[in-house]
């Protein structure tokens, strides 16, 4: 098969494909397209995103220099996968800060957290199965990419602030205001975490939201950001540590 017609069937499916993607489409023998590949790859045709993975590289880029847009790439690190925490934040436009790194939130085991491809950082966020909802398909650049729902993404922000930037982000996506309330309040009971309900209470008094949440019947308190310093106040109402400054949460705009 001349190099042309191998590339444009794997064009086919999309700029981006596994090995094993390569061998249901060309059906040559796996020792002899593990060696194409590599010499593809030395000539600039294909890059490597790990073990497995590649793209393909336009004929009229240079190598090293082409790559795909990072949600792209993640999702292929894991699958299953969705974009999730503060990069899904920042794509819908509930924070201006640009994080340094794509979040992934995944169901699957995978030895290394955090992974860099092409310069760009990923991390992967393992959660439970029955967390794993509220996903949305969303195409870019021609690839289907999963990525949480603008609820979801809030609901995943109050059960793990440390992977979007802290509380103060998720204030600024509640006070964006561009969610279905009743879809928040049912994500937030399904998750299944106590935090969450508190977490989302006590930001919704602050910012003057009205939302209809369930009694929080527990005995301990919890910090209301797991990133700042250990100490602050008790909020008895939602059983909270208020370890960040009340002011500052009251007058996001």
């Amino acid at each position: 098969m001349r190099i042309y017609d191998f590339l444009s069937k794997l064009a086919k499916h999309g700029e981006t494909f596994t090995i094993n993607d390569a061998y249901e489409i060309t059906r040559i023998n796996k020792p002899y397209l593990r060696k194409l590949l590599h010499r593809l790859e030395k000539r600039g045709a294909v890059e490597r995103i790990e073990r497995g993975k590649y793209i393909i590289i336009p004929f009229s880029s240079e190598k090293g220099k082409y790559t795909l847009n990072e949600f792209v790439i993640g999702s292929l690190l894991i699958e299953p996968c969705a974009i999730a925490y503060w990069s899904a934040l920042n794509h819908y436009g509930f924070t201006e800060q640009i994080p340094t790194t794509v979040f992934l939130q995944t169901i699957s085991w995978k030895e290394k957290q955090e992974i860099e491809v092409f310069g760009v950082k990923y991390r992967i966020v393992r959660i439970k199965e029955n967390k794993f909802f509220g996903i949305r398909k969303e195409w870019i650049e021609e690839t289907q990419i999963n990525i949480t729902d603008r609820e979801k993404t809030i609901i995943d922000c109050m059960d793990k602030p440390q992977y979007c930037g802290g509380i103060v982000e998720v204030a600024k996506a509640l006070k964006n205001g561009n969610f279905d309330n009743n879809k928040l309040i049912m994500y937030a009971k399904k998750i299944g975490n106590s935090g969450v309900i508190r977490r989302l209470g006590f930001l919704c008094d602050i910012l003057g939201i009205t939302i209809n949440l369930p009694k929080v019947e527990v005995r301990n308190y919890l910090y209301l950001d797991p990133k700042m310093p250990k100490k602050g106040g008790k909020n008895a109402k939602w059983r909270l540590i208020v370890n960040t400054d009340e002011k500052t949460l009251g007058s996001i705009e």
